[in-house]
C-alpha cells in the first residue's frame, strides 16, 4: 500500500509541475496583451468622446440629476 500511495503522490506532483510550466504568459505575450488593451482603450475613448455619444451621455446624466427622489 505504501508503494501505491507513493506512486500516486509522485504522479500528482509531476502533473502539477507540468501544469505550472505552461500556466503563465511570457514577456512577449504580456507586451502584445498590453498593446491590444491600449488600442482598445483608445478606440473606446474616441467613441465616448465623439459628438453623438457625448451628447447622449450628457442627456443621461442630466436626466438622472433632474429626477425626483
Amino acid at each position: 500500500m505504501y508503494k501505491a500511495v507513493r506512486a500516486r503522490m509522485r504522479a500528482l506532483v509531476c502533473g502539477m509541475r507540468a501544469a505550472r510550466r505552461d500556466a503563465g504568459m511570457v514577456t512577449s505575450e504580456y507586451a502584445m496583451g498590453i498593446v491590444a488593451a491600449v488600442a482598445f482603450a483608445v478606440v473606446l475613448y474616441k467613441v465616448v468622446t465623439s459628438g453623438q455619444v457625448s451628447a447622449e451621455l450628457q442627456a443621461i446624466v442630466k436626466q438622472a440629476l433632474d429626477a425626483r427622489m
